[in-house]
């Protein structure tokens, strides 16, 4: 007859009638004292009407008749985080952690616990852990929950004052959570978030942004064919963003791939025209190839964007360098110094004081000049290309052997004019 209470009290419980569940418990329990089950479900049917001491109780009633119930650890736990009672439901949650190192709710509730006590860390690790057991269970929605308990408590971006001062600008997320791992990478601590993204993707497969922020974490980390796989797979998975394109490109160029770099540089820039960061990678890709002019108007878009981005002053110095056009290449040394040392960037300060010096001993004599001058002269005709130069200058001195180089210079620089009709 006390199964027959029970089971009617089950069926009231399921059908969210509380109170007519507590009285069919309590005919069951006057039946039978020892009937840890009816305890149990009474106090849950307590706890949804809203009598969390009366719950207490009941579990508590549980735990005499049967001290190794898990669920009832678990169940007062929660009840006492209601009360408030946070030292007695840590104790709860604990000891139904120690009888089932796997109950992911337990975990869940002890974060909860924990966030409340203000140990933000440890509420952060525990929701990990119960996002873990959820994922193994299967339980893709609670898996959720936890990550964003966890997008929530992670430590609020700093001021972009203090961004700023990284040498290379950090790649921004729409999403804070991974906008701050991206942060921690900039600081150096890419395993930790490769770590991060890593167990993220376990969790979320087809979470296209991670694998996005993956592929930059890899690229800092100097692992650019698996960044670049990353990057693929964003896209596979329609993260379609100048992000992923820029960073791909890098990646590219870095392997050599230089064409295919300008190609995804290009796009980035269909997506997003202001970025200066991706006109400073096209030029960087530009110039690597030997198109120093191509290279220069790339800085010099990215300046008239961003008038103080120190790392397009830097590289048009560079490429005003290969183009032996010195004085240009002063200014912008100059002027990334300056930036340089307003950022505290010793190391890089350091860098550009030491090509400033290499240009400044720079003093032609007369003659080597005027070669100078007009090597200048003919780079830019051929678009900045001196293979191109060097194979007109050849057949010059195939034709004309013995001659001044400055005659050579002169000659193709005349046929060059002639033939575009100046």
């Amino acid at each position: 007859m006390n199964d027959e209470f029970y089971n009617r009290g089950l069926q009231k419980a399921r059908r969210k009638d509380y109170a007519g569940a507590i009285e069919e418990f309590n005919h069951a329990l006057e039946l039978t004292a020892y009937f840890p089950e009816a305890y149990l479900q009474r106090g849950l049917a307590h706890y949804d009407l809203g009598a969390i001491h009366n719950a207490v109780s009941d579990y508590t009633e549980v735990l005499k008749l049967n001290p190794e119930s898990v669920e009832a650890y678990y169940c007062r736990g929660l009840a006492r985080v209601a009360l408030k009672n946070l030292p007695g439901a840590l104790e709860d949650v604990e000891c139904a952690i120690r009888l089932n190192l796997n109950y992911a709710a337990a975990y869940n509730l002890r974060a909860i616990v924990r966030r409340k006590q203000g140990y933000i860390q440890d509420a952060i690790a525990n929701f990990k852990k119960a996002a873990q057991l959820y994922l193994e269970q299967q339980d893709k929605e609670n898996c959720r929950l936890c990550l964003e308990q966890i997008k929530q408590l992670q430590p609020q971006e700093k001021p972009a004052l203090e961004q700023s001062r990284s040498t290379n600008a950090p790649i921004l997320s729409t999403n804070d959570y991974f906008r701050q791992l991206l942060e921690k990478a900039e600081k150096g601590d890419t395993q930790e978030a490769l770590a991060d993204l890593n167990w993220i993707l376990k969790a979320d497969p087809q979470d296209a942004q991670a694998y996005c922020c993956r592929g930059v974490v890899r690229c800092k980390m100097g692992n650019y064919r698996e960044a670049i796989a990353d990057f693929n797979q964003a896209l596979r998975l329609n993260f379609q963003d100048a992000i992923v394109y820029r960073n791909r490109g890098k990646a590219r160029s870095v392997l050599g791939d230089h064409q295919g770099a300008i190609a995804d540089l290009n796009q980035a820039l269909q997506m997003q025209p202001e970025d200066p960061l991706v006109y400073i990678a096209r030029g960087n890709a530009y110039r690597t190839t030997g198109n120093y002019l191509g290279a220069i108007q790339d800085y010099t878009q990215a300046l008239q964007i961003n008038p103080d981005d120190v790392q397009a002053y830097y590289n048009r110095g560079i490429a005003y360098t290969c183009l032996e056009e010195m004085q240009n290449a002063l200014e912008d040394y100059q002027r990334a110094a300056s930036i340089f040392c307003e950022q505290e960037d010793w190391v890089n300060y350091q860098q550009v004081l030491s090509s400033l010096e290499k240009i400044q001993k720079f003093s032609p004599e007369p003659k080597k000049q005027k070669y100078n001058l007009l090597r200048q002269r003919l780079l830019r005709m051929v678009g900045g290309y001196w293979e191109i130069a060097e194979r007109l200058i050849q057949q010059k001195q195939d034709n004309n052997p013995g001659m001044l180089d400055e005659w050579y210079l002169q000659k193709v620089i005349d046929d060059l004019e002639r033939d575009r009709g100046r």
